[in-house]
């Protein structure tokens, strides 16, 4: 075969410097070495791939031609070499990171992109599932990661790095009974108290195990579930309850009057919750997930 590693280095070399003798220095080598390996390859090939006639080698036609996929071989095979690289020192053949649904608008994804940017070849999973069933994952071996909201209590077999905050809201269809009759003008704007959030029908993001629901987030007597987030807003939208949803997700819902923040007389609507990337202490961590947790703090770190 007649490209190879090597000669494919010493071919772009001369494409990029102009000549035998430039591409030779950068290269290491002496000038004649490299004209004979170039001149073994146009053989091997049965083609010119730099014209000689004038004072240094011109590319030709052919050389171009073959010049793109060249580049992408040359860049397989430096991230073939870093991945060969990574894994002795301990990269995971994939880092899985599973989600709590009302984080996925979270600022999750630039530290994955920085990720990809030193490990091209490192696969990655992303799973979404609610808290209870996130932490799962992550203690059955099915995620290395785990992106989820502060626990009520700590859990020994758990390591975790806190990486922001997400505020809740409580929201509302305006449509919804609780709604349908506004102020008239010159009345003060219409406010509940807290007997709303345990008297009127809940719509709860939770997981799939009907024993395991965060007490934090369940308030109404009455509540119906759904392990998805985006089910959770169509099911409110429709005016079919309240719920708590992250305040960066229904921002453009609230702005454009689909959803109603609810006013409170008595109390701040509002769930601040400290966001946490969680791992197995009875599992080693890869070098990806170990970068990704160095990533996605550092990007908390002001300046």
């Amino acid at each position: 075969m007649a490209f190879s590693a090597d000669n494919v280095d010493l071919f772009l070399s001369v494409l990029d410097r102009g000549s035998f003798s430039a591409a030779a220095r950068a290269l290491g080598r002496v000038p004649s070495a490299v004209s004979m390996a170039v001149a073994q390859l146009e053989a091997e090939l049965d083609l010119v791939l730099f014209d000689r006639s004038g004072r240094e080698p011109r590319p030709t036609a052919a050389a171009r031609a073959l010049e793109p996929q060249a580049r992408l071989l040359a860049v397989q095979l430096r991230q073939l070499n870093s991945q060969a690289r990574s894994l002795n020192q301990g990269l995971e053949e994939r880092l899985t990171l599973a989600i709590a649904p009302e984080l996925l608008a979270g600022p999750w994804s630039g530290p994955l992109a920085a990720l990809a940017a030193e490990h091209p070849l490192l696969q990655v999973e992303l799973l979404a599932a609610p808290q209870a069933d996130a932490l799962k994952l992550l203690h059955e071996g099915r995620a290395q990661l785990a992106l989820v909201f502060e626990r009520p209590s700590l859990d020994g077999r758990e390591g975790f790095q806190e990486v922001g905050s997400e505020t809740l809201v409580a929201v509302m269809a305006p449509g919804h009974p609780m709604l349908a009759h506004p102020p008239a003008p010159g009345e003060p704007a219409q406010t509940f108290r807290e007997n709303l959030l345990t008297e009127v029908r809940q719509i709860v993001v939770a997981g799939r195990d009907l024993g395991q629901s965060d007490p934090r987030f369940v308030f109404a007597r009455h509540h119906w579930r759904t392990d998805n987030q985006v089910v959770a807003l169509r099911l409110i939208e429709a005016g079919l309850g309240w719920g708590w949803l992250p305040q960066s997700f229904v921002r453009s819902q609230v702005a454009a009057g689909s959803l109603v923040v609810l006013p409170f007389e008595n109390l701040t609507n509002g769930l601040a919750l400290w966001v946490d990337v969680v791992w197995s202490k009875e599992r080693p961590l890869g070098l990806g997930a170990r970068r990704f947790i160095e990533l996605i703090e550092q990007q908390r770190q002001p300046g």
